[in-house]
């Protein structure tokens, strides 16, 4: 039986994350899920919102499933989100943005997949205040790191048979920083004459994506514009409560949602469980359950094409219903 850590979160996280167990156990996969506790509930009990036994835990099985987890705006301490990429050195973002069935969206034909260099950039956390009244913020972009998310996002677009990579800069701008990233992609699309090859500035990716976002396929970004894009990409197929993710490192993964903890409805019974089904449904197929994967992924979506929904997707199914259905579909 397969260990995974599950980190259930706080917020509306336990409530999610128990209703993807559900669905996972009830679809005949067993899993023994070694459930660990992080977040603003354990900074007040434990010190810090990420204990080392959390890390140890990932360590021990290489896999988890991560519910959200509350990150405080302008102080209190720093996202665990952030942290748990540094310390496992889960270099790769993997955002899939693609339509679900009946989900009303501006767009109909979106299918992209948004690959996010997950460690350095503005994100490396390096600020200091100069004064009163000047704060400031150091990007960091190296070859190290800039070559294997490209390499990353290559490999993806080859594994899943996709036909173009697009790195996305602003290097008209910053011509070393972001220079470096375009060099870095260039120099590795050598190794892959068979996946077509493109390259966009920031500004002019955001505005074509709400014009003809068919156009892209797999986009390759450094920190800052990747978490900004994914987000502009989930809101082409229905918004974060749909938007799945994961973290991927050399030797560990972390799969988790895209939206916050929701404190405001945390108890409720309203919470929309699908982005973390999705990342769930990613999770399976990364440790070789794939045959599950496709019997959850069916189910969820024959639920959708019922037109049974959350509220947050326009209909009037609480979570615990939701949750039900999926499993009936199985």
């Amino acid at each position: 039986m397969k260990q995974i850590t599950l980190i259930n979160g706080d917020g509306i996280g336990p409530e999610i994350s128990e209703a993807v167990v559900k669905i996972i156990d009830a679809s005949g996969l067993k899993i023994d899920w070694d459930i660990q506790t992080a977040g603003a509930d354990v900074m007040e009990s434990e010190g810090t919102p990420l204990p080392e036994r959390v890390l140890n835990s990932i360590k021990r099985n290489k896999v988890a499933l991560k519910a959200p987890v509350t990150t405080p705006i302008g102080k209190g301490f720093r996202s665990v989100n952030v942290q748990l990429r540094k310390e496992l050195d889960l270099y790769a973002n993997l955002r899939p943005c693609k339509n679900l069935p009946n989900v009303k969206t501006k767009f109909d034909n979106v299918d992209i997949v948004v690959v996010r260099e997950n460690t350095e950039d503005l994100y490396a956390g390096i600020e200091r205040q100069i004064d009163n009244d000047t704060a400031e913020s150091i990007k960091v972009i190296t070859r190290k790191a800039s070559e294997r998310i490209c390499r990353f996002a290559f490999d993806y677009a080859l594994k899943n048979n996709r036909n173009e990579v697009c790195v996305v800069t602003k290097a008209n701008i910053m011509k070393l920083s972001d220079g470096l990233f375009l060099e870095c992609f260039r120099n590795v699309a050598c190794d892959y004459p068979q996946i077509s090859k493109r390259e966009i500035l920031v500004d002019n990716l955001c505005m074509q994506l709400v014009q003809n976002p068919s156009q892209f396929d797999v986009l390759v970004l450094p920190n800052l514009y990747g978490d900004i894009v994914s987000d502009l990409c989930a809101g082409l197929i229905g918004g974060l409560g749909v938007a799945q993710g994961a973290n991927i490192g050399l030797e560990y993964a972390v799969f988790e949602p895209v939206h916050g903890s929701a404190p405001d409805i945390k108890g409720q019974n309203k919470a929309n469980p699908t982005a973390l089904l999705l990342s769930a449904i990613e999770m399976l197929k990364y440790i070789g359950e794939n045959s599950y994967a496709q019997i959850i992924e069916k189910a969820l979506f024959k639920t959708f094409s019922q037109g049974k929904f959350t509220k947050d997707l326009g209909g009037n199914l609480s979570t615990k219903e939701f949750t039900n259905l999926i499993i009936q579909n199985l």
